[in-house]
């Protein structure tokens, strides 16, 4: 494939597919860069772009996927299954109760779709500030007090 095809039939399709990026992962910067990676990706694999009949469907596609492995990239947030033992002392009875109650709200949290998990994990147990969140998330400030607001109400609603 010659650069001046590459350009009229892919280069072409930019700002289509930054609109699609940009709908999948809430970030302008984060669409940019799926954007350029896309592209990359298209230009380094040209040679065999020439079998390609839909290349708009094709490279949708292809952005797709690679905005997904974004999201799951960035999601690097875990919960541990158990809690930590503790190096409190108390009665056995409170401390068999106290575990399943944290049990219980372990597998809340667990329950809980991942965007809101991550927005609820980042908030309480990082202590973010929803800009330190909107940074690291690429959502903005309202879809993460609407998350959050959703995930406290979930687990209100478990016990």
């Amino acid at each position: 494939m010659t650069e001046q095809r590459f350009h009229s039939e892919y280069i072409a399709l930019a700002d289509i597919l930054y609109r699609v990026a940009f709908f999948i992962l809430e970030s302008e910067a984060e669409a940019e860069d799926a954007v350029q990676e896309l592209f990359l990706k298209l230009w380094e694999e040209r040679g065999r772009l020439d079998d390609v009949r839909q290349p708009k469907a094709y490279c949708i596609r292809m952005l797709r996927n690679l905005c997904l492995d974004r999201m799951r990239r960035s999601q690097h947030l875990t919960f541990p299954d158990r809690l930590p033992e503790t190096g409190f002392s108390c009665a056995q009875d409170d401390e068999v109760d106290g575990r399943r109650r944290l049990d219980k709200v372990l597998e809340a949290v667990k329950s809980l779709p991942e965007r809101q998990r991550q927005v609820l994990l980042m908030r309480t147990v990082q202590g973010l500030s929803y800009e330190e969140m909107a940074a690291a998330t690429g959502m903005n400030y309202l879809t993460l007090r609407v998350l959050l607001s959703q995930a406290r109400k979930r687990l209100k609603s478990i016990q």
